[in-house]
């Protein structure tokens, strides 16, 4: 197949780029399976292994297809009719009762039936990118990792829950001094900021990390840390929110929306095997795993069957922070 991919930021990222490294990887695999990937993606993308379209956000989507496409891979729900079968991938939530496209596809069982829909692939990691899991590594801090600036990411748990387990705290994706959102300074010198890091810099942290603090208040769709931290080792310990419950076995991590549960299981760390965790997102969350699952939903475009019986919708609202318990 002749298969056209679209994102809204430059490719390959350099840092961290969820949704994106998704995108990336994903034509990486389907170019292994023997398709021919173009990529339409802003000025400033470069791929060696497909074909590269700048995106003119000012010419009509369907204007900018090549007539030997054969399927398109979407972010987002298409503004016009286009000519040629597609696929709409969502990472995020959304809060309002608007229509997404008959042809999304969710991240989760989770994500998908919130919005009423069955339709879902999981995300899945390109292990090359992340080296080889250490299990002899003297593991020296637990760390957390997404954007610290969002409060539904919950920055200010996972470091009451690193302070009172006499735990060292890397925080990826923040910064001690955070004025965007208010104002917002972290004092404990026992809780050190890295910022927006990627490649061998983050790779080392979660190789010498005990495990991942994740105490979102929100409802997540996936969590590409989980799976990210999970291979290099480190159990989980979050909330069961979102996908998390469909994620995390008992093997691996432990959930909870009461913080003193969350301290008594970190207390506990070391009843979790860093190889295990490892061995668990290699059985269950490759990309090559991820890439199967799109193939399916691709044939059945192809073969002009909708992915939804009907638009999914968001079933129900949720509040802006789910409850996090002392």
């Amino acid at each position: 197949m002749n298969i056209l991919i679209m994102s809204n930021s430059v490719l390959p990222v350099s840092k961290y780029g969820g949704t994106e490294r998704i995108l990336w990887w994903l034509g990486q695999e389907l170019n292994k399976s023997g398709h021919k990937i173009t990529y339409l993606a802003p000025a400033g993308t470069q791929c060696n292994f497909g074909r590269v379209i700048i995106y003119k956000p000012d010419v009509s989507l369907e204007k900018q297809i090549p007539a030997d496409i054969d399927i398109l891979h979407l972010f987002e729900k298409p503004q016009e009719p286009l000519s040629k079968p597609y696929i709409v991938m969502i990472q995020g939530n959304r809060n309002d009762f608007d229509d997404f496209d008959i042809n999304t596809i969710f991240v989760s069982e989770n994500h998908a039936a919130r919005y009423q829909s069955s339709a879902f692939v999981y995300n899945g990691l390109q292990l090359n990118d992340y080296g080889k899991p250490s299990f002899t590594n003297q593991r020296t801090h637990l760390h957390f990792m997404a954007k610290a600036a969002w409060r539904i990411k919950n920055v200010k748990g996972a470091i009451d829950i690193a302070r009172k387990t006499n735990n060292k705290l890397a925080v990826l994706g923040g910064y001690r001094l955070n004025i965007k959102m208010g104002f917002r300074f972290t004092p404990y010198p026992s809780i050190r900021f890295y910022g927006m890091i990627g490649g061998e810099e983050k790779n080392h942290l979660l190789n010498t990390s005990k495990g991942l603090l994740f105490p979102v208040l929100w409802h997540e769709p996936f969590g590409i840390a989980l799976i990210e931290s999970l291979y290099l080792g480190c159990p989980v310990f979050g909330t069961p929110y979102g996908s998390l419950p469909e994620l995390i076995t008992n093997e691996v991590g432990f959930l909870s929306d009461k913080k003193s549960e969350l301290i008594k299981q970190v207390a506990d760390i070391g009843r979790f095997s860093n190889k295990k965790c490892s061995e668990y997102v290699a059985d269950n969350f490759t990309i090559q795993h991820t890439t199967k699952k799109y193939l399916k939903y691709y044939e059945m475009v192809l073969n002009k069957q909708s992915i939804n019986a009907f638009p999914p919708k968001l079933k129900e609202a949720t509040p802006k922070f789910l409850p996090f318990y002392e």
